[in-house]
């Protein structure tokens, strides 16, 4: 067996420890110590609120009405905006610190040697949870799934659906095709169209997971570079670049999914 101890960013999460035949990834164990802080800081938040805000609450109330102000360019209504708040901020906060996490002393040099093939190889105890397409992967799927959700809620079951397969043009053909020969041309088009935002609905998952984990794998290796150049001050101006990547990428995420969210509870506008 080598001497030589090989370390490389993967595309997968690695596991470092089994709970039966089941792999606890190094990218899980750090999105699980995220969901434990957040669910911490919130209570601890939640705990001291006061009627008149001041010191923390203050800026922390500042900070919510900012966001409010963003989410109501997208939905066009307060009310919407309070209503999403929730679910999108614990996306973005989630997101966030996730990408922040891959930049903290210990996350990444911490870890242990696995022999392999003959040759011995570093895995570290806490990896990014964005740097796993596992987990962009399934944040996307669980964004895109809540918006459909919501939609159907917001909207009824019927006219959701023929948001994307249009029986209603389908059933309007033989009603109104003699007042409006047109109809003929127009409502198949509708139908072809239905079927195409049904490929999109596939299409916005592999966006959303593939641009996060992108560029926050990509952050991994361009630090390790410049560590493996020169560890002292060479990497130290990337960190900065890579903390308003994480910061970009996290309100992104977030603000894709507002606007799912927002297209999916809105009626649309019969023309016939």
């Amino acid at each position: 067996m080598s001497d030589t101890i090989l370390h490389e960013n993967t595309l997968y999460a690695e596991p470092v420890a089994h709970l039966g035949n089941f792999p606890i990834t190094n990218a899980m164990i750090n999105s699980w110590l995220v969901v434990i802080i957040v669910i911490l800081v919130a209570i601890a938040l939640t705990k001291s609120l006061k009627k008149v805000p001041r010191g923390l609450q203050n800026a922390l109330e500042m900070i919510i009405e900012g966001f409010l102000g963003i989410f109501d360019s997208v939905t066009g209504s307060r009310k919407r905006s309070l209503n999403f708040a929730p679910l999108i901020l614990a996306f973005f906060f989630f997101i966030l610190l996730n990408n922040w996490s891959g930049l903290l002393p210990g996350v990444g040099s911490l870890g242990q040697v696995v022999a392999s093939g003959g040759q011995q190889f570093f895995v570290p105890y806490l990896r990014s949870g964005s740097a796993d397409l596992n987990a962009t992967l399934a944040l996307a799927t669980l964004g895109v799934i809540l918006s459909h959700i919501i939609g159907v809620i917001a909207l009824g079951w019927w006219r959701y659906l023929n948001k994307f397969i249009n029986f209603k043009a389908i059933l309007e053909i033989p009603k109104k095709v003699w007042k409006n020969p047109t109809i003929l041309i127009v409502n198949p088009i509708k139908i072809f169209v239905g079927f195409i935002e049904i490929i999109s609905e596939l299409a916005k998952i592999a966006s959303l997971s593939f641009r996060l984990f992108g560029n926050i794998f990509a952050g991994e290796v361009l630090l390790a570079s410049m560590s493996a150049i020169l560890a002292f001050g060479l990497p130290l101006p990337f960190m900065f670049l890579e903390i308003l990547v994480g910061l970009i990428q996290a309100l992104i995420f977030a603000m894709l999914i507002l606007t799912y969210l927002t297209i999916n509870t809105t009626v649309e506008e019969e023309e016939f």
